[in-house]
Protein backbone atom coordinates (compact mmCIF):
# COMPACT_ATOMS: atom_id res chain seq x y z
CA UNK A 1 0.00 0.00 0.00
CA UNK A 2 1.41 4.02 -0.69
CA UNK A 3 1.82 6.02 2.31
CA UNK A 4 -1.08 7.80 1.10
CA UNK A 5 -3.34 4.96 1.59
CA UNK A 6 -1.74 4.31 4.93
CA UNK A 7 -2.37 8.50 5.85
CA UNK A 8 -5.78 7.87 4.92
CA UNK A 9 -6.72 4.56 6.33
CA UNK A 10 -4.69 6.45 10.19
CA UNK A 11 -6.97 9.56 9.78
CA UNK A 12 -10.45 7.29 9.31
CA UNK A 13 -9.53 4.73 12.00
CA UNK A 14 -8.53 7.32 14.45
CA UNK A 15 -12.07 9.39 13.79
CA UNK A 16 -13.99 5.95 14.26
CA UNK A 17 -12.21 5.12 17.10
CA UNK A 18 -12.79 8.52 18.82
CA UNK A 19 -16.93 8.01 17.78
CA UNK A 20 -16.92 4.91 19.64
CA UNK A 21 -15.44 6.29 22.92
CA UNK A 22 -17.80 9.65 22.41
CA UNK A 23 -21.02 7.59 22.38
CA UNK A 24 -19.66 4.87 25.12
CA UNK A 25 -19.10 4.96 29.23
CA UNK A 26 -15.27 5.21 29.50
CA UNK A 27 -15.69 2.85 32.22
CA UNK A 28 -17.46 0.18 29.85
CA UNK A 29 -14.88 -2.89 30.02
CA UNK A 30 -12.96 -3.97 26.92
CA UNK A 31 -13.74 -7.54 25.84
CA UNK A 32 -10.58 -7.78 23.69
CA UNK A 33 -8.28 -6.64 25.98
CA UNK A 34 -9.75 -7.56 29.64
CA UNK A 35 -7.46 -5.93 31.67
CA UNK A 36 -8.87 -2.58 30.38
CA UNK A 37 -11.76 -0.32 30.47
CA UNK A 38 -12.75 1.71 27.46
CA UNK A 39 -10.56 4.78 29.63
CA UNK A 40 -7.39 2.99 29.47
CA UNK A 41 -8.13 1.83 25.58
CA UNK A 42 -8.61 5.75 24.44
CA UNK A 43 -5.16 6.91 26.87
CA UNK A 44 -3.05 3.95 25.71
CA UNK A 45 -3.80 4.73 21.89
CA UNK A 46 -3.66 8.71 22.70
CA UNK A 47 0.05 8.06 24.57
CA UNK A 48 1.51 5.70 21.11
CA UNK A 49 0.22 8.50 19.29
CA UNK A 50 2.26 11.22 20.60
CA UNK A 51 5.04 8.70 21.05
CA UNK A 52 5.00 8.42 17.55
CA UNK A 53 4.32 11.89 16.54
CA UNK A 54 7.50 13.08 18.52
CA UNK A 55 9.67 9.86 16.88
CA UNK A 56 9.23 11.22 13.39
CA UNK A 57 8.92 15.36 13.91
CA UNK A 58 12.28 15.30 15.57
CA UNK A 59 13.61 12.42 13.89
CA UNK A 60 14.72 11.01 16.86
CA UNK A 61 17.58 8.17 16.20
CA UNK A 62 16.32 5.56 19.13
CA UNK A 63 13.26 5.24 21.15
CA UNK A 64 12.30 7.43 23.95
CA UNK A 65 13.62 6.73 27.41
CA UNK A 66 11.20 6.92 30.23
CA UNK A 67 11.35 10.68 31.40
CA UNK A 68 10.60 11.67 27.71
CA UNK A 69 7.66 9.21 27.66
CA UNK A 70 6.18 11.27 30.00
CA UNK A 71 7.31 14.67 28.95
CA UNK A 72 5.44 13.27 25.34
CA UNK A 73 2.77 12.21 26.87
CA UNK A 74 1.92 15.46 28.96
CA UNK A 75 -0.47 14.99 31.93
CA UNK A 76 -3.02 12.19 32.55
CA UNK A 77 -6.22 13.89 30.94
CA UNK A 78 -9.97 13.69 32.87
CA UNK A 79 -12.48 11.43 31.73
CA UNK A 80 -14.47 14.50 30.43
CA UNK A 81 -11.03 15.54 28.29
CA UNK A 82 -10.45 12.14 27.50
CA UNK A 83 -11.98 12.20 24.00
CA UNK A 84 -10.95 15.32 22.77
CA UNK A 85 -7.59 14.73 24.00
CA UNK A 86 -7.16 12.19 22.05
CA UNK A 87 -8.79 13.69 19.11
CA UNK A 88 -6.09 15.72 19.53
CA UNK A 89 -3.23 13.90 19.03
CA UNK A 90 -4.64 12.02 16.28
CA UNK A 91 -4.91 14.85 14.44
CA UNK A 92 -0.91 16.00 15.17
CA UNK A 93 0.25 12.64 14.45
CA UNK A 94 -1.45 13.08 10.89
CA UNK A 95 -0.80 16.01 10.33
CA UNK A 96 2.95 15.26 11.46
CA UNK A 97 3.39 12.15 8.93
CA UNK A 98 1.65 14.20 6.12
CA UNK A 99 4.39 17.23 6.26
CA UNK A 100 6.98 14.37 6.49
CA UNK A 101 9.71 14.27 3.69
CA UNK A 102 10.20 11.42 1.95
CA UNK A 103 13.49 11.00 3.08
CA UNK A 104 12.77 10.81 6.75
CA UNK A 105 15.58 9.52 8.96
CA UNK A 106 14.53 8.10 12.13
CA UNK A 107 14.08 5.42 14.31
CA UNK A 108 12.45 2.32 13.42
CA UNK A 109 11.53 -1.30 14.71
CA UNK A 110 10.28 -3.41 11.63
CA UNK A 111 12.08 -3.44 8.62
CA UNK A 112 10.27 -1.35 5.97
CA UNK A 113 11.22 0.77 2.58
CA UNK A 114 11.60 3.55 4.55
CA UNK A 115 10.94 5.15 7.64
CA UNK A 116 8.15 7.04 6.69
CA UNK A 117 6.57 4.36 4.70
CA UNK A 118 7.10 1.96 8.51
CA UNK A 119 5.32 5.22 10.79
CA UNK A 120 2.53 5.63 8.85
CA UNK A 121 1.99 2.18 8.21
CA UNK A 122 2.56 0.91 11.74
CA UNK A 123 -0.09 4.22 13.06
CA UNK A 124 -2.49 3.33 10.69
CA UNK A 125 -2.63 -0.04 11.78
CA UNK A 126 -1.89 0.54 15.67
CA UNK A 127 -5.36 2.81 15.65
CA UNK A 128 -7.16 0.31 13.44
CA UNK A 129 -6.58 -2.63 15.38
CA UNK A 130 -7.53 -0.70 18.77
CA UNK A 131 -10.63 0.64 16.90
CA UNK A 132 -11.80 -2.44 17.11
CA UNK A 133 -10.92 -2.99 20.64
CA UNK A 134 -13.64 0.59 20.92
CA UNK A 135 -15.83 -1.03 18.76
CA UNK A 136 -16.09 -3.90 21.02
CA UNK A 137 -16.65 -2.09 24.19
CA UNK A 138 -19.33 -0.03 22.50
CA UNK A 139 -21.01 -3.21 21.64
CA UNK A 140 -21.06 -2.83 17.90
CA UNK A 141 -19.16 -4.72 14.84
CA UNK A 142 -17.89 -0.96 13.51
CA UNK A 143 -17.42 -0.20 9.54
CA UNK A 144 -15.57 -3.13 7.98
CA UNK A 145 -12.26 -2.75 7.13
CA UNK A 146 -11.46 -2.63 3.58
CA UNK A 147 -9.83 -6.20 2.16
CA UNK A 148 -5.99 -4.40 1.14
CA UNK A 149 -6.15 -2.81 3.94
CA UNK A 150 -6.54 -6.01 6.13
CA UNK A 151 -4.27 -8.08 4.25
CA UNK A 152 -1.44 -5.59 4.77
CA UNK A 153 -2.41 -5.59 8.12
CA UNK A 154 -1.92 -9.58 8.64
CA UNK A 155 1.34 -8.81 6.48
CA UNK A 156 2.99 -6.51 8.85
CA UNK A 157 1.92 -8.50 11.80
CA UNK A 158 3.20 -11.74 10.37
CA UNK A 159 6.34 -11.18 8.33
CA UNK A 160 6.91 -8.31 10.55
CA UNK A 161 6.70 -8.20 14.22
CA UNK A 162 6.18 -12.18 14.80
CA UNK A 163 9.27 -13.10 12.74
CA UNK A 164 11.57 -10.90 14.93
CA UNK A 165 13.30 -12.62 17.53
CA UNK A 166 11.55 -11.40 20.57
CA UNK A 167 8.27 -13.29 18.91
CA UNK A 168 6.97 -15.87 22.06
CA UNK A 169 5.12 -17.85 18.95
CA UNK A 170 7.46 -21.16 19.64
CA UNK A 171 6.43 -24.73 19.56
CA UNK A 172 8.28 -27.59 20.89
CA UNK A 173 7.61 -29.21 18.03
CA UNK A 174 7.78 -27.83 13.99
CA UNK A 175 4.06 -27.11 12.91
CA UNK A 176 2.74 -25.04 9.67
CA UNK A 177 -0.35 -22.81 9.56
CA UNK A 178 -1.69 -21.52 6.29
CA UNK A 179 -3.55 -18.12 6.40
CA UNK A 180 -5.48 -17.54 2.97
CA UNK A 181 -7.91 -14.80 2.33
CA UNK A 182 -11.01 -15.49 0.64
CA UNK A 183 -11.37 -11.93 -1.20
CA UNK A 184 -7.82 -11.09 -1.74
CA UNK A 185 -4.82 -12.49 -2.60
CA UNK A 186 -3.15 -12.97 0.57
CA UNK A 187 -1.48 -16.32 1.50
CA UNK A 188 0.80 -17.31 3.93
CA UNK A 189 2.21 -20.03 5.28
CA UNK A 190 3.51 -20.43 8.82
CA UNK A 191 6.26 -22.45 10.09
CA UNK A 192 5.67 -22.89 14.40
CA UNK A 193 8.47 -24.64 15.71
CA UNK A 194 11.58 -23.69 18.25
CA UNK A 195 12.88 -20.84 16.38
CA UNK A 196 11.29 -18.11 15.36
CA UNK A 197 8.37 -17.96 13.42
CA UNK A 198 9.30 -18.50 9.58
CA UNK A 199 6.71 -16.67 7.17
CA UNK A 200 6.27 -17.73 3.32
CA UNK A 201 4.21 -15.50 1.23
CA UNK A 202 2.92 -18.88 -0.19
CA UNK A 203 0.04 -21.40 -0.21
CA UNK A 204 0.36 -25.23 0.67
CA UNK A 205 -0.22 -28.25 2.92
CA UNK A 206 -0.67 -27.36 6.86
CA UNK A 207 -1.38 -28.81 9.92
CA UNK A 208 -3.81 -25.96 10.44
CA UNK A 209 -5.44 -23.95 7.51
CA UNK A 210 -7.12 -20.70 7.99
CA UNK A 211 -9.41 -19.30 5.10
CA UNK A 212 -11.77 -16.11 5.46
CA UNK A 213 -12.28 -12.63 4.92
CA UNK A 214 -9.28 -10.38 5.40
CA UNK A 215 -10.85 -8.48 7.92
CA UNK A 216 -11.63 -11.14 9.90
CA UNK A 217 -8.78 -13.38 9.75
CA UNK A 218 -7.04 -9.71 10.49
CA UNK A 219 -9.00 -9.43 13.45
CA UNK A 220 -8.11 -13.16 14.49
CA UNK A 221 -5.00 -13.41 13.85
CA UNK A 222 -4.71 -10.03 16.46
CA UNK A 223 -6.68 -11.95 19.10
CA UNK A 224 -9.67 -9.17 18.38
CA UNK A 225 -12.15 -12.63 18.15
CA UNK A 226 -12.03 -13.67 21.83
CA UNK A 227 -13.65 -17.28 21.57
CA UNK A 228 -14.43 -17.34 18.33
CA UNK A 229 -13.18 -16.79 14.27
CA UNK A 230 -15.74 -15.10 12.75
CA UNK A 231 -16.54 -16.07 9.41
CA UNK A 232 -12.87 -18.20 9.42
CA UNK A 233 -12.79 -21.47 8.63
CA UNK A 234 -10.15 -23.34 10.56
CA UNK A 235 -9.34 -26.76 9.44
CA UNK A 236 -7.21 -29.08 10.63
CA UNK A 237 -5.15 -29.13 14.06
CA UNK A 238 -7.36 -26.94 16.27
CA UNK A 239 -4.17 -26.87 19.10
CA UNK A 240 -2.28 -24.50 16.91
CA UNK A 241 -5.39 -21.67 17.18
CA UNK A 242 -4.83 -22.37 20.76
CA UNK A 243 -1.06 -21.33 20.72
CA UNK A 244 -1.69 -19.12 18.86
CA UNK A 245 -4.09 -17.24 21.27
CA UNK A 246 -1.33 -17.89 24.47
CA UNK A 247 1.63 -16.55 22.61
CA UNK A 248 0.95 -14.65 19.50
CA UNK A 249 1.25 -10.97 21.61
CA UNK A 250 2.23 -7.47 21.27
CA UNK A 251 3.89 -5.42 23.62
Amino acid sequence: MEITAHLDALRREGTLLADAADRTDLTAPVPTCPEWRLRDLVLHTGRVHRWATAIVRDRLPAPLDAERHQAVWGEQPDDADLVAWFRAGHATLVDTLAAAPADLDCWTFIPATSPLAFWTRRQAHETAVHRADADAAAGVEGPHTDPEFAQDGLDELLAGFLSLGRSRVRSERTRTMQVSASDGPGRWLLTIGPEPLAVERAEGPADLTLTGPARDLYLLLWNRLPGGTGRVTATGDASLLDLWRETAAIS
